[in-house]
């Protein structure tokens, strides 16, 4: 079994910064893809960014792309979400996940099989 822990997040202004970290603990001998992925209310789950096991591979969704930046602990499976440039439609519950076995990094939610507790995000305009 994995567990993931989350950190971070809260309230900022539209133009803000805010961080999100999450922690992996576990069946964890490896670094495996992770990615964040968020849910505003009435919306389905947007994978946002997403990080390859050993950091060097990225994907970014259109709509943060260039204002959030993911990275992680070299090959530990502990990685951030720094958020920049924040917009009011950047509010929702934030998730981490893993991919269990997985190197390369998806931006599907049928790869992971671990998920964070999640972390509300709101932004104020």
């Amino acid at each position: 079994q994995v567990q993931l822990v989350q950190s971070g997040g809260g309230m900022a202004q539209a133009g803000g910064s805010l961080k999100l970290s999450c922690a992996a603990s576990g069946r964890t001998d490896e670094g495996y893809a992770m990615a964040w992925s968020r849910q505003a209310p009435g919306k389905e789950r947007e994978y946002i960014a997403t990080i390859s096991g050993s950091g060097a591979v990225k994907e970014y969704a259109d709509s943060v792309k260039g204002r959030f930046a993911t990275s992680r602990d070299g090959a530990k499976n502990k990685i951030d979400l720094q958020m920049t440039h924040l917009k009011p439609e950047d509010t929702g519950v934030y998730y981490c996940a893993l991919a269990h076995g997985r190197i390369l990094p998806a931006m599907r939610a049928t790869a992971y099989q671990y998920w964070g507790q999640g972390t509300q995000v709101t932004v104020s305009s």
